[in-house]
């Protein structure tokens, strides 16, 4: 019998991230990682009955989804195709001038990892993909047959954070030379074999942090967090919020560093000769990130590595 993709989509942290959000009526807010639609549901809910909501996501499939399902409150509702990292271009397009709140959820949905077709799941057996965008060209399978073995180990330590490296990188660049890497299992039968068995295998499968990298690499997830980051306090109003759940240490540190910057009374390099600042341009709303609770992570176990940080501009932001 052909496996369905599961549509047991759940949210993480999504009532503290909506909390956080401070949602009203009349509010505009952005929900820059739609994927199965919960905040999205969530936030309309919270800002009933004339808050506005704009919607992003590259996947087609979650827009198309997303139409459907909320096809009764879509008066309410903008949903664009594109990446977060470019939310000022798609505000513009929208016309709105600023924003009252913007929640992202970081990483790969759960209709993404549950559909075999698409790549991301070391468990059910599929192409190597891992295109949260089909328009790119370059598929995970492409980096896992193409990089030299020194880059492809550096790509999985500083995007997996893997200490066994080298070690798998240089399995796949023996194997491959009979055997170029096509399908999911195949490359995780292999990290599996070459990582030795540690206290963590039974709660973190052996390729968990390969198959992350490659994630993180072939959708460039970095490269959008951080151009995000670097126009996103222009657009939120004051008082308007920003909240980000991050699952990735490196996602969740420069999320941490940017909040704080933001947050200190002047953000000039040092040695600036004057400074211009006119104080900080956000409140702390998380000193320390939250994290999901015992109950969640239990209900949820992808919740457990999920940080959630907050802020509020204070002052006019100029987009």
């Amino acid at each position: 019998m052909k496996k369905t993709p599961s549509t047991n989509h759940i949210p993480v942290m999504r009532n503290v991230a909506v909390h956080m959000l401070g949602c009203r009526s009349e509010g505009l807010y952005v929900d820059g990682t739609l994927g199965g639609g919960g905040y999205t549901e969530a936030i309309l809910e919270a800002s009933t009955p004339g808050g506005r909501l704009l919607a992003i996501d590259l996947d087609e499939a979650a827009v198309e989804r997303a139409r459907s399902r909320f096809e009764s409150q879509i008066a309410r509702l903008s949903l664009h195709r594109a990446n977060f990292a470019d939310i000022g271009l798609v505000l513009r397009e929208a016309g709105w001038p600023r924003v009252d709140g913007v929640v992202l959820d970081l990483g790969v949905s759960s209709f993404q990892l549950d559909d075999p077709r698409r790549g991301f799941s070391f468990r059910a057996d599929g192409p190597l993909d891992m295109r949260m965008d089909l328009t790119l060209t370059q598929t995970a399978a492409d980096l896992v047959n193409r990089l030299p073995e020194k880059e492809l180990a550096r790509m999985i330590t500083e995007l997996g954070e893997e200490r066994w490296a080298r070690r798998i990188a240089h399995a796949i660049v023996t194997q491959r030379k009979s055997i170029p890497f096509q399908r999911t299992l195949q490359l995780a039968e292999l990290v599996q074999m070459v990582v030795p068995r540690t206290a963590d295998s039974r709660r973190i499968h052996p390729a968990t942090r390969t198959f992350q990298a490659l994630r993180l690499a072939v959708n460039r997830e970095l490269d959008s967090l951080k151009r995000f980051l670097g126009e996103i306090i222009g657009w939120l109003a004051p008082g308007g919020r920003l909240v980000i759940v991050a699952f990735h240490s490196l996602e969740d540190r420069m999320v941490k560093e940017h909040f704080k910057m933001w947050a200190k009374p002047c953000r000039c390099p040092r040695g600036f000769p004057s400074c211009d600042c006119e104080g900080p341009l956000v409140r702390l709303l998380t000193k320390r990130a939250l994290r999901p609770s015992e109950h969640e992570v239990a209900s949820n176990p992808r919740a457990r590595s999920a940080r959630l940080r907050a802020v509020e501009r204070l002052s006019e932001a100029v987009a």
